[in-house]
């Protein structure tokens, strides 16, 4: 698939639901002449897709009726050429019928703030009606009288020379003028004109009075009712007898407010959209399936590649994402298919020599082109580089606080000992408080330390049978003599053995028990509950505190995270805890979660599974 419908489909993005409603056919097309896009009442009354007509500009359109076709090309080509409005009458075939109707296509060139041509954008509308009207009019002037007052366009006869012969009544009804008036004088439309059209509408008609030819002018028309101004098509065309002399003019004056606004929305949109295509921070791509068929300048630059590659088909997602970032991936695509947009996440691209790059990416899908992904990429690589350096003083500092640490609990515990020995019973009680803050620092470093692991991925389990009935016992004695402030009540019991990290699983369930008596300061209880099946154990820890809002809960097992709660402002705590456990509950297979109410309190709930393999 070429740039050209992914064109399309950005603008389709950015667009307003107007356009898929009006009833002109919309299209767009590239400086070149390429067509880049056309709305569904375009494939609906041709009968083809963009895709048909793409390849080739000139191609002989089939649904152009042939004697059409040469006038057709040598103007567009003339537009092409010189950047002035294109405008040509054509027939059309309709697709489901084979019947063909007069249509009249307009074209507009978009530009730059420098000048040049971005895009064109064009309508195309039926006017088989008024052609028909046309013919009537030179075969019965009654027919026409009917036939005018039918059509929903103000409808004016003039004569050769420039005088009003005949305007509708819905000419008078929007103009406030009447049949008399309007014959008054030739310009007598004029007043009824903008003033910063007059000139140019004088000009113009003049023109036409003077050399016979169609004459055409987009113009702003008073309604007498309200005083607004109304954009009109106003279009007068010749009627010349056998001998080529001009009789009459016969002229419409189009209501195209709402295509004008169609067309400076669409030109907007293209505007907005090509911010974001050319924007130097954001890499964009299109993919269908697992091909990339079109991506911005930045996120080339950002993974290496050039044009020539995306051309020749040489960027694939699939290929570029490292076999570890395959399943969350692939679950990102799941979620895209169901929602059409995915949750950003993060990921890496391997890049056209070799390196990696660290990336934020997220995607969406076009409601009438589900096939078609839009990928949004931002460059992660200096966020991750500040992560690493973090991380690495975190292990740099940890272990280094851990030696002199030791150092001084072996000291204190050895001047203690010492101390009661010779019966200084009060000095070494006043030593052995020191202890407890030791107690904590070790804690401490040591969760910095498993974090450390955690990110390097090298935290280790020493796998063995474990009894979680007893487990849990030993600590809810501990939490118990050390957290006298509540009461620790278990309810039930597992009744069997598990595959884990005796010393892990300790860590996960004292983390959770000291978390839930911190965070309840005002409550007396904290609850324990034990049940297993065949298959998995399951253990709930509940606490009456402050609780978890909705919008903290998916981030308060990540890394360093803590709930912004201001009567959570006097709790210690760095963040690391529930981390750590969510890291140890999923490296034994098994799942947390948390139901949690503001103000009434929180449960955590750990499924372990009963059997793994040594």
């Amino acid at each position: 698939m070429s740039k050209t419908k992914q064109t399309r489909d950005v603008t389709l993005t950015s667009g307003d639901t107007l356009i898929e409603t009006i009833p002109q056919l919309v299209w767009t097309a590239r400086p070149d002449g390429q067509l880049a896009y056309v709305n569904q009442r375009w494939c609906d009354y041709t009968g083809f897709t963009l895709g048909h007509i793409q390849s080739d500009r000139w191609a002989s359109l089939p649904f152009i009726h042939p004697d059409d076709q040469e006038g057709r090309q040598a103007l567009w080509q003339h537009a092409l050429d010189t950047g002035a409005i294109y405008e040509i009458e054509c027939r059309l075939r309709k697709g489901n019928t084979g019947s063909y109707r007069w249509f009249l296509t307009r074209a507009e060139p978009a530009r730059d703030s420098t000048g040049q041509i971005v895009q064109w954008v064009g309508t195309t509308t039926d006017i088989d009606d008024q052609k028909r009207a046309e013919h009537q009019f030179k075969e019965s002037q009654e027919s026409l009288r009917v036939l005018a007052e039918t059509l929903p366009h103000l409808v004016w006869v003039i004569g050769p020379d420039g005088l009003s012969e005949y305007v509708n009544q819905r000419w008078c009804d929007y103009t406030g003028l009447t049949l008399e008036q309007a014959q008054s004088t030739p310009w007598v439309h004029l007043q009824v004109t903008h003033p910063d059209d007059r000139e140019s509408n004088r000009a113009c008609w003049q023109h036409a009075l003077d050399v016979g030819t169609l004459f055409e002018y987009e113009e702003r028309i008073r309604k007498s009712q309200t005083g607004e101004y109304r954009w009109f098509l106003s279009r007068g065309m010749p009627v010349r007898n056998e001998a080529g002399q001009i009789v009459k003019w016969f002229g419409t004056c189009t209501d195209i407010t709402d295509q004008k606004r169609i067309e400076q929305a669409l030109r907007q949109s293209q505007e907005r959209v090509n911010a974001l295509m050319y924007s130097n921070i954001i890499g964009i791509f299109v993919s269908e399936e697992e091909q990339i068929l079109d991506a911005n300048d930045t996120f080339l630059r950002m993974t290496g590649y050039t044009h020539d590659d995306l051309r020749a088909g040489r960027l694939n997602w699939l290929q570029m994402t490292p076999p570890e970032y395959l399943a969350r991936t692939q679950q990102a695509h799941q979620e895209l298919a169901i929602r059409q947009s995915t949750t950003p996440y993060e990921k890496e691209y391997v890049c056209q020599d070799g390196r990696r790059l660290p990336v934020l990416v997220g995607g969406v899908t076009l409601q009438h082109h589900p096939h078609l992904m839009i990928t949004f990429v931002l460059d992660n690589s200096a966020r991750k580089e500040l992560e690493q350096r973090k991380d690495d003083f975190i292990s740099m500092a940890s272990h280094e606080l851990k030696t002199p640490l030791t150092a001084v609990k072996l000291q204190s515990q050895m001047v203690r000992r010492r101390l009661e020995k010779r019966s200084l019973h009060e000095a070494a009680t006043e030593l052995s408080r020191v202890e407890m803050p030791i107690k904590q620092l070790e804690r401490l470093i040591g969760e910095l330390l498993d974090v450390s692991k955690i990110q390097a991925g090298k935290l280790e389990y020493i796998w063995e049978s474990v009894n979680l009935d007893e487990v849990l016992r030993e600590v809810t004695d501990t939490m118990q003599h050390t957290s006298p402030s509540h009461a620790i009540l278990v309810r039930g019991s597992v009744q069997t053995s598990m595959i884990g990290d005796r010393d892990r699983i300790r860590q996960v369930f004292t983390n959770l028990l000291s978390n839930a008596i911190k965070y309840s300061p005002g409550a007396q209880t904290v609850e324990v509950e034990l049940s297993a099946s065949d298959e998995v154990i399951t253990v709930r820890v509940r606490d009456h505190g402050l609780g978890i809002s909705r919008e903290q809960r998916d981030k308060i097992f990540e890394r360093f995270y803590r709930a912004a709660d201001l009567k959570q402002g006097a709790i210690p705590g760095l963040g690391m805890g529930l981390y750590i456990v969510a890291e140890i509950v999923k490296g034994h297979g098994g799942t947390i979660t948390v139901d949690s109410k503001v103000g009434t309190g929180s449960t955590f709930t750990v499924t372990l599974p009963t059997k793994r393999a040594i």
